[in-house]
């Protein structure tokens, strides 16, 4: 295991306060980090070696496809702001610590971190060698918002102003 902190990274489909849901099943907390591929080239580089290392020791040089590893090319995908990054996806059963740049800890109802937001993140980079295959995951330890950023794919969102405003004797018409 490689215990490595991301520095200055955002962040995409956080599930951070609540674990994620997949087809109906929840799989856990989990985030993906995006890492800039020229501006945090030593951050890729450092990551690129951990998992080499990983693969030589403990699966014994085994050819891994790019499907197999935390650490893919965001340039290969559709999503906002993944071009020109290297995206890292971190997952935990157990939820991670969470801090704001003071290091006080962050509730779900404090709004961040959101998707899109920078931060530093903990992670453990591991080998999978087991019944489910060979590969490399990242565990996801712990997350600190660093500054804000725009926010992914959230679209608009509602405001008072689009309400009328009624008494309570108003509406029993409303259809």
């Amino acid at each position: 295991m490689a215990k490595i902190i991301l520095k200055n990274v955002r962040i995409s489909f956080p599930s951070l306060f609540k674990k994620a849901v997949f087809n109906g099943d929840e799989t856990g907390f989990e985030g993906t980090f995006l890492i800039d591929k020229e501006a945090q080239a030593d951050q890729v580089e450092a990551i690129q070696e951990q998992i080499k290392n990983l693969i030589k020791t403990n699966l014994k040089g085994a050819k891994l496809g790019p499907d197999k590893l935390c650490l893919r090319d965001g340039d290969l995908v559709e999503y906002d702001g993944y071009a020109n990054h290297f995206s890292l996806k971190a997952s935990s059963k157990k939820r991670p610590i969470i801090i704001d740049r003071d290091k006080s800890p962050l509730a779900e109802d404090d709004g961040k971190p959101y998707s899109g937001c920078y931060v530093n993140a903990s992670i453990e980079l591991w080998a999978q060698d087991n019944n489910y295959g060979k590969r490399i995951n990242a565990t996801l330890l712990g997350v600190q918002f660093f500054k804000d950023g725009e926010n992914f794919g959230d679209g608009s969102s509602g405001s008072v102003n689009d309400f009328d405003a009624f008494g309570d004797d108003d509406g029993d018409d409303v259809f």
